[in-house]
């Protein structure tokens, strides 16, 4: 049985989720280029890894060399100062386009995130088509990708798939993951769909698992064949015995974004 990728490469692969699609996407490539500023140990023979920081362009556009698909992991994980999210998420996601752009790479997977739309509110049931309503300088730079993975495909024929990731977990931990809970098996599934799917263009879609509570529409990526078969239904009763209620008024209730459309301007001085 062939692979469908000759070589996978994959930014930030030393994070939690990197690491969980390090493992689940093995399969399908016979090699995974493994991308990180930090070094990565403990190789198995179908890995490599390459130590690099994604605003270093030339280091960046390197590692695409020889690459079938991407799958972006890398950049500034949560809410950061602006210095650190221009460099490695918006220069740096730019300088990884680019090498694919020059070295033939024709699909990525992408970790966008909720706090691309984290304003908008529960009840108005978005859909990947609602325009993007950030809730942070984090969650604009994941706008910003969105919009270089739409440029790329309409203008370079790169496919992308960005991923709205929620809350990806080893289990929910509070009520919010109740419905916004990604399990790392259903990531694993997503990105495996996002890379295999028979056409992907300029895909956005949202990352949560098959929980009761459905606040988006996903219909419209539908295309991508992602199944999730995770839920948090087997959490609930723990969860709530051992959480309070939330504030039904509280903006990080109401918002898809959590506490983030709560966080104050990272570079405030510290109160």
């Amino acid at each position: 049985m062939t692979t469908p990728y000759d070589t996978i490469l994959i930014t930030g692969a030393a994070g939690a989720l990197g690491t969980e699609l390090r493992r689940g996407l093995a399969p399908l490539a016979e090699t995974l280029r493994l991308a990180d500023r930090m070094p990565i140990a403990d190789l198995a023979p179908h890995e490599e890894a390459v130590t690099f920081d994604l605003a270093d362009e030339a280091a960046t556009m390197a590692a695409t060399e020889g690459v079938d698909a991407i799958v972006h992991m890398g950049g500034a994980p949560v809410e950061k100062p602006w210095q650190e999210i221009l460099d490695s998420t918006i220069r740096g996601t730019y300088h990884l386009y680019e090498g694919a752009r020059k070295h033939g790479v024709k699909r990525i997977a992408y970790a966008s995130s909720v706090h691309a739309i984290g304003f908008h509110r529960l009840s108005d049931h978005i859909d990947t088509t609602t325009p993007t309503r950030p809730d942070t300088l984090y969650g604009v730079s994941k706008c910003f990708v969105e919009s270089l993975s739409s440029l790329y495909w309409d203008k370079f024929g790169i496919e992308t798939a960005c991923v709205r990731i929620f809350s990806s977990f080893p289990e929910p931990a509070d009520r919010r993951h109740l419905w916004s809970w990604l399990s790392y098996a259903d990531l694993v599934r997503l990105f495996s769909a996002c890379l295999t799917a028979p056409h992907v263009g300029h895909t956005i879609t949202f990352g949560i698992s098959d929980n009761r509570v459905k606040p988006v529409d996903n219909s419209r990526a539908g295309h991508l064949g992602y199944a999730p078969q995770d839920t948090t239904e087997p959490y609930r009763a723990a969860l709530e015995a051992r959480t309070p209620p939330l504030d039904p008024y509280a903006p990080e209730t109401l918002c898809y974004g959590g506490a983030f459309v709560t966080y104050p301007h990272p570079d405030d001085p510290a109160r």
